[in-house]
């Protein structure tokens, strides 16, 4: 997986791939598959993915609504 340099994270290629991703690490803590060690790295992990997916939707809102006022126009 790629790093992005700028905040050391790998990067996330898609929305979809990143609430995957997302996903999977919640679901292995609610099972209790990540070990005390892993805990703090997924946690940030997931606080980056999180960041992401909402500013990639509020593009995406912001994208819709232009699109929407200019054809309202």
């Amino acid at each position: 997986m790629k790093k992005n340099t700028d905040q050391n994270e790998p990067i996330v290629n898609s929305y979809t791939e990143g609430y995957n991703e997302l996903t999977q690490i919640v679901r292995d803590i609610e099972l209790g598959e990540t070990s005390v060690d892993e805990l703090a790295l997924k946690v940030e992990r997931a606080k980056f993915l999180v960041a992401y997916l909402r500013s990639k939707l509020q593009k995406t809102e912001e994208d819709v609504n232009q699109i929407l006022k200019a054809l309202g126009e």
